[in-house]
């Protein structure tokens, strides 16, 4: 019987039905089914990590190093990223420079020689105002103009090839025709003057060669 002064206080003789299983159960075994139940919804037991299966441990372990190997590489891959951007930007702008430079260099060189040919187209205005009067005063004036060209390009290292009475070199030369003559192979007349600066040719001389018969 129940205690009428509390209702909790069941008598274990009495018998009742197991909601679940439907069966007659006394309230003994009811109260000790649910301690039992109590007890496993109490605190857990301590985690025991021996009881884990060893391969499966391992593979849990080289899963975690690959990823922490991929965040490695990807930390690198974006710092190689970062230096090749750098370097792509670095390369542009010394590309700019250097065709600026180049740029400068040749106007320079062009500024330069144009400024020591104006004496030349001087000297050539005075030439022809003077053989306009008198023809005979243009030709020792083209002259002087000649001299001060050929004088103007030893400065820029350029030396003049091509003369009479000098071996034919085709490194220099450039035969336009081959005439019978005393020597093989010597410059009897010059067509057009050739220039070379040091041992690079500019310009072929145009040149005549004689031939022994």
């Amino acid at each position: 019987m129940t205690n009428p002064t509390n209702p909790n206080d069941r008598d274990p003789r009495l018998t009742t039905i197991d909601a679940d299983s439907g069966e007659t159960v006394t309230e003994a075994e009811l109260i000790e089914a649910e301690a039992m139940t109590e007890d496993e919804d109490g605190e857990m037991p301590d985690f025991d990590p021996s009881t884990l299966d060893p391969n499966m441990f391992a593979g849990v372990q080289e899963m975690m190093d690959k990823l922490q190997k991929a965040d490695d590489l990807e930390r690198e891959n974006n710092d190689l990223k970062g230096r090749l951007a750098r370097l792509a930007a670095d390369f542009e702008s010394f590309r700019r420079r250097t065709a600026d430079d180049a740029t400068d260099a040749r106007n320079k060189g062009t500024a330069e020689a144009a400024e020591a040919l104006m004496p030349v187209y001087d000297d050539v205005s005075r030439a022809l105002e003077m053989g306009g009067a008198d023809p005979a005063k243009l030709i020792p004036g083209m002259q002087n103009v000649q001299a001060k060209v050929l004088n103007i390009f030893e400065k820029l290292g350029l030396s003049a090839t091509g003369k009479e009475g000098e071996p034919f070199d085709p490194q220099w030369h450039e035969a336009l025709q081959v005439v019978p003559g005393e020597q093989d192979d010597t410059v009897v007349q010059v067509f057009q003057t050739g220039f070379r600066m040091g041992e690079r040719l500019v310009r072929p001389a145009r040149v005549v060669v004689s031939k022994k018969d």
